[in-house]
């Protein structure tokens, strides 16, 4: 049922290391402010704290009281007031408006400042402007990677997909090519260096920058990681936008899972209570069922729980000592299980999922995919839009279509954005202006084929500075070419009969068997030929033609188990069915798979991360 690992599958290295690597360095700015004090956290920040340094640890350093940052104004009295936040300029308006209310009433404090993961120098002149500079130290707290599996880091930076790849602000790279650094350093240096998209190839010269910088530390040591992969969300759409039916995603679909832990509300825990439950490969139950189509769970479950039962039932005919055994031993274990049985209790959320309208809408992906019945597919997205059923799945749907159909044909794209407006108010035209800008929602120009002055043009446009060209000729520079690619790498497989979703053959389970997500496809085919040779073409239907790239070192001191270990760095996010795919691909072809992503996105989260208008 659940995919054991091959029993050759390489180890993966411990990450535990990098929690204490941040716990510790956090500890030591903390006794810089010697004496009891109060710390503000920004909420952002509190999830990913707890995992690093709870309560009582931040209490051993003399942490008083903990508040939130937010807009009401501060009740702390104590003298010394510690804030750790991201680096963004309403930060240092409110940090700036609690000095200055201390200064007007006379009140001497001291105040400290830590950004983490960087401070930008735009937050030190907001201080600079408000008058505060002098009166507080700033300090960086560079914790920008924090496992949340054994085999997945989380930088937790959800707003680097929307400041990257619609704002063009470039500032969190030096954030990815730190992390890179620190993993080298600690786990590298990594011989095979793969990448495609813009973003990645920044990340990456200003990453081997640092590391030239540095030179010496890591070599001559024995790499860890034979080959690590950088990849742009940009080029790969269509999978995040897709529903998600792995067992991991449709729960991330359905309650958020944020920070690795999910809230499950009273109509899952069947109590008045919320439960707070951290999903990772310690959990038995959860692990052995992550990253299965959510048509197998059921089943899975209930024999669980008649397993349950039959040992439960065992310990009828004991005597004493067997007793004493059975409850100092099997006992804790199935008490543990039982608890993590309200997994089940997802079969609420299953239910609402697989009435009529959630086939419905798979069904609906599914045609976009293949491109059948496209005709049918906008009635039903039409319809979706006029029942209100939702303003982000509406933009979902749509962005979909698009991406599918290289931009929609301008009588579509104005029907289609007329109802929205309609339907769920004018207040999200601006939503349309992002979607378009990003590439995600586009109308095809008239008679839209690329000559090959617009070609070269295009090639100009993807670059920010000369991106004013002409909405026009943005609009052609990100086409999407979906079926083209498709096509080369035959990602809707040809399928005779059944799909058996119990038996996965290849990645495509992860999407009901319809569609292999083409990020997982790109990195197989390129780490198969060990290079992008003979991908030329893919490469070019990708616009990516200047930004794939290939760095190899000699692979005498990597050991074939090494070899065998991929590093994949997603930019922009990534999926928990990206990791299905690629945990699946791992077991064919006896590799496995690390991920390293700047957070964990669903289609949701990348609508939101567009829309103007804050839910």
């Amino acid at each position: 049922m659940a995919f054991p690992h091959r029993p050759d599958a390489p180890e993966l290295p411990d990450f535990s290391m990098l929690k204490r690597l941040a716990r510790d360095q956090l500890i030591y700015l903390l006794e810089q402010l010697p004496g009891k004090k109060d710390l503000f956290i920004e909420a952002d920040l509190m999830s990913p704290l707890d995992r690093i340094a709870n309560v009582s640890i931040l209490k051993q350093h003399e942490v008083d009281k903990l508040y939130k940052v937010e807009n009401k104004p501060a009740l702390s009295s104590n003298e010394q007031l510690c804030f750790l936040v991201r680096p963004r300029i309403k930060n240092m308006r409110y940090i700036a408006s609690l000095v200055n209310a201390d200064k007007l009433a006379g009140r001497t404090r001291k105040y400290k400042v830590i950004f983490s993961p960087q401070k930008f120098y735009a937050c030190e002149m907001v201080l600079e402007e408000e008058g505060i500079y002098g009166d507080v130290s700033c300090d960086e707290w560079a914790f920008s990677l924090l496992p949340l599996d054994v085999d997945l880091l989380s930088m937790e930076l959800p707003e680097f997909f929307r400041d990257y790849f619609l704002e063009g602000d470039q500032r969190w790279i030096n954030t990815v090519a730190q992390a890179l650094h620190l993993l080298s350093t600690l786990y590298g240096p990594f011989p095979n260096c793969y990448g495609i998209g813009r973003c990645a190839k920044m990340a990456y010269e200003l990453w081997r920058n640092l590391e030239e910088e540095e030179d010496g530390e890591t070599k001559g040591r024995r790499p860890e990681i034979g080959h690590i992969f950088l990849l742009d969300r940009d080029v790969d759409f269509v999978t995040a936008l897709c529903s998600q039916v792995v067992y991991e995603g449709l729960v991330d679909d359905t309650f958020r899972i944020k920070c690795g832990s999910v809230d499950f509300g009273p109509e899952v825990t069947s109590s008045d209570k919320s439960l707070k439950v951290l999903l990772n490969a310690e959990d038995k139950v959860f692990n052995e069922i992550r990253n299965e189509h959510f048509s197998n769970v059921f089943g899975f479950l209930s024999q669980k729980a008649r397993n349950l039962q039959a040992q439960y039932d065992r310990r009828r005919g004991m005597d004493i000592k067997q007793m004493k055994n059975f409850v100092s031993q099997e006992l804790k274990g199935l008490k543990q299980e039982h608890r993590l049985l309200n997994i089940g209790a997802c079969e609420s959320i299953m239910k609402k999922k697989t009435k009529q309208d959630f086939q419905e809408l798979i069904k609906t992906e599914h045609a976009l995919l293949e491109g059948f019945n496209i005709r049918e597919s906008t009635s039903y997205i039409e319809e979706h839009i006029d029942r209100q059923v939702s303003p982000i799945e509406s933009l979902r749907l749509m962005c979909l279509l698009s991406i599918t159909e290289n931009g929609l044909i301008p009588k579509d794209y104005r029907s289609l954005k007329t109802q929205y407006l309609q339907s769920y108010g004018p207040e999200h035209l601006l939503t349309f202006s992002n979607l378009r800008r990003a590439g995600l929602l586009t109308e095809q120009a008239p008679g839209d084929t690329l000559t090959a002055v617009e070609s070269k043009v295009s090639k100009l446009v993807t670059d920010k500075a000369a991106g004013k060209i002409t909405d026009a000729f943005s609009s052609l520079a990100k086409r999407s070419n979906f079926r083209a690619i498709s096509k080369k790498l035959n990602l809707i497989p040809r399928v005779d009969g059944e799909y058996d979703l119990k038996v996965p053959r290849d990645m495509a389970y992860v999407f009901g068997g319809a569609y292999v997500p083409l990020s997982c496809r790109i990195i197989e085919q390129v780490l198969e030929r060990r290079s992008w040779q003979g991908l030329d073409e893919v490469v070019r239907l990708l616009n990516c033609s200047d930004f794939a790239f290939t760095d190899m070192t000699k692979e005498d001191k990597a050991s074939s188990e090494s070899l065998r270990l991929i590093l994949v760095v997603f930019l922009g996010g990534c999926t928990f069915s990206e990791i299905s795919a690629l945990r699946f691909l791992g077991r064919e072809k006896g590799y496995r798979f690390i991920f390293l992503t700047t957070a964990v996105t669903n289609s949701a989260r990348l609508m939101e991360a567009m829309s103007e208008v804050k839910a």
